[in-house]
């Protein structure tokens, strides 16, 4: 089997040496020989396995609102790791050249141990791990190991994530597990078919899950394409959903497209329909939205819901400014939302 492989979580062994995978909505059953739908497990001799736990592939000290997180310890640095392979095809993928591995038997990765990973995030002058770039859930035992180390050393756990996990996988990682950010891709099924070749309903029931039953921060993120997902209908729909399901507080990132991977026939985001989405998320309760990919103080900065105070100034990915007091506005005393 080699020492690179490492044996999965959450699976259930079935008749016949097939095993299925309960970490994603997709449930694989897989055959013996055969991998699952994120090409980076497979069922050896009736046991499934990771193949990608020793292939890091990414690891750098970012700021925490590059995930974006911008109410999770604001203004600190979280190391990001990820190794290749993802539960979803989207085709406007940034990071496709990592995430859409194929089904040849080599995966590309550099073997780092969960202790030294560690060690580097704590030399680096981080306050957490970020598990990103690719999707997390599919690396998930990586994840754990160093998220049980990174605990125990101080430092606090966060995904990004497509949000397809099962509810068994976000129980598994609730007592590590800090915060999350969710892409909220569209709201439309045929959306997250046709562009991801996914689903979009075990989205909704992972952020609803997280909001009403787990203790992880959430934050939720919507890449707005032009002309697929900018309707006035359906970026109120997605605004109204998280008031409804996660919460006024929720913030609400909506981020500018760029045309890249086998999307390209677009043009960028306009400026205007990102002010619109702003706008419709006011107007349905979010009390925190910030515009991503375009500067602008507008869509940057945090606000205090109640008196409207600047309290956390961004330039870029970067705090300029804080003026939080104990996680309450310094001017009227209202409560933030948020892990401060």
């Amino acid at each position: 089997m080699g020492s690179d492989l490492k044996e999965a979580v959450l699976c259930m062994r079935l008749d016949g040496k097939k095993v299925r995978c309960n970490l994603c909505n997709w449930r694989c059953v897989i055959s013996e020989g055969q991998r699952g739908r994120c090409r980076v497990r497979k069922n050896i001799g009736g046991r499934l396995y990771s193949l990608n736990y020793h292939k890091l592939c990414s690891a750098n000290p970012d700021p925490i609102e590059k995930k974006p997180l911008f109410h999770f310890q604001p203004g600190s640095r979280s190391f990001s790791i990820a190794t290749p392979g993802c539960n979803f095809q989207c085709e406007f993928c940034q990071n496709w050249q990592i995430s859409q591995v194929g089904n040849g038997e080599g995966i590309e990765g550099e073997r780092l141990e969960p202790e030294r990973i560690v060690e580097l995030a704590i030399k680096s002058g981080c306050s957490s791990m970020a598990y990103t770039y690719t999707e997390p859930t599919i690396f998930m035992e990586l994840a754990y190991d160093c998220g049980i180390l990174a605990k125990e050393s101080g430092l606090a756990n966060v995904f990004v994530s497509n949000g397809f996990m099962t509810k068994e996988a976000i129980d598994f990682a609730s007592d590590w597990l800090d915060g999350i950010n969710i892409d909220l891709k569209s709201f439309s099924e045929e959306y997250y078919a046709r562009l991801c070749k996914a689903k979009l309903a075990p989205v909704l029931e992972t952020i609803e899950y997280i909001a009403k039953r787990t203790d992880i921060w959430l934050e939720v993120t919507t890449l707005v394409v032009p002309g697929e997902n900018d309707s006035d209908e359906e970026l109120t729909e997605i605004a109204e959903f998280l008031v409804k399901r996660a919460g006024a507080d929720v913030p609400w990132h909506i981020s500018r497209f760029y045309p890249q991977y086998k999307y390209v026939d677009s043009v960028p985001t306009p400026a205007a329909t990102l002010l619109r989405a702003y706008d419709i998320g006011k107007k349905a309760g979010l009390k925190y939205i910030y515009i991503g990919n375009l500067p602008t103080a507008r869509g940057e900065n945090t606000y205090c819901p109640q008196c409207q105070r600047m309290l956390l100034r961004r330039e870029g990915y970067y705090l300029a400014e804080n003026n939080l007091l104990d996680g309450r506005c310094d001017e009227c005393g209202e409560k933030i939302a948020g892990v401060f």
